[in-house]
């Protein structure tokens, strides 16, 4: 059967002066593949393999070109044109495929811009991409807790966190209690794997492990006491909203940096704040 969005091989049936026709036993009509298409001494039997996607008038149609992404598939493209219904992607064939303003995000995708997609098939059964790509990320990833991945932030939630896709084709999760700071959608980050669900994706933390935290954490706040005139108003009782907001780090962490430099001798405690030693 024909496939919309997917590579396959047909049968070429008829020859006309604009292109061939071809068909999939299957099927009950033909395929378009244009002229500037087909091979030289192509002849009716042969077996081509094609893409099929939909011309202007929503037909079916054959290329031999090679699209950046198939259907369901998961990459980057460049936005060449914006329109009044959407942006429209260079993907590699003569029709630019179109992402709708309602599959982009609130920030919307300008001329030139790079974006992390997936190839879907619209209600009117044609080829769109979406900046949605969680139901078309992979949950067989290679890694395993502790490893260090990279990927490109696509969501943020004020529930759930940061939706990433590690390595741009792996599903996985900053939750909220491991934000330290606003990661914008489009954003490359590095994190590391807390752990791997039962079913295959991935939670991550932008964070080192505590123990090696703490002194980076400590040495942020000793430079922050002197980006703010000698004085951090904060205390252990502080807000931890605050805290986060502020300072890119949970309560506990904070503590955990304070404790450390307290043992340390380099800090104290004043009712304004912590001043240095």
């Amino acid at each position: 059967m024909y496939e919309i969005g997917r590579k396959q091989i047909l049968t070429v049936e008829k020859k006309a002066d604009f292109g061939v026709f071809l068909r999939d036993p299957e099927e009950s009509y033909t395929v378009l593949l244009p002229a500037s298409q087909v091979p030289e001494e192509c002849a009716v039997g042969d077996r081509l393999e094609v893409f099929l996607y939909k011309d202007s008038e929503d037909r079916p149609i054959a290329t031999r070109k090679e699209p950046k992404l198939t259907l369901h598939e998961v990459g980057w493209l460049t936005a060449v044109q914006i329109t009044g219904i959407g942006a429209f992607l260079d993907w590699g064939l003569d029709k630019d495929l179109l992402l709708p303003f309602h599959e982009q995000p609130k920030k919307r995708i300008q001329k030139g811009q790079e974006c992390l997609v997936a190839v879907y098939i619209d209600k009117s059964g044609r080829l769109c991409a979406t900046m949605n790509v969680y139901p078309y990320l992979r949950t067989d990833s290679p890694y395993r807790t502790g490893d260090q991945v990279e990927g490109t932030v696509y969501e943020t939630s004020s529930n759930f966190g940061t939706f990433v896709a590690v390595d741009d084709r792996y599903s996985g999760l900053i939750p909220k209690k491991e934000l330290v700071r606003d990661l914008e959608i489009g954003s490359r980050v590095r994190a590391r794997v807390l752990s791997v669900r039962p079913d295959g994706k991935l939670n991550l933390s932008i964070r080192e492990k505590a123990y090696l935290q703490i002194g980076e954490d400590a040495e942020f706040l000793l430079a922050e006491i002197d980006k703010r005139d000698g004085l951090l108003p904060f205390t252990d009782k502080s807000d931890p909203e605050r805290i986060r907001a502020e300072l890119h780090m949970s309560k506990n962490e904070f503590k955990r940096a304070v404790g450390h430099l307290l043992k340390d001798g380099l800090i104290r405690f004043t009712p304004e704040g912590i001043v240095r030693q």
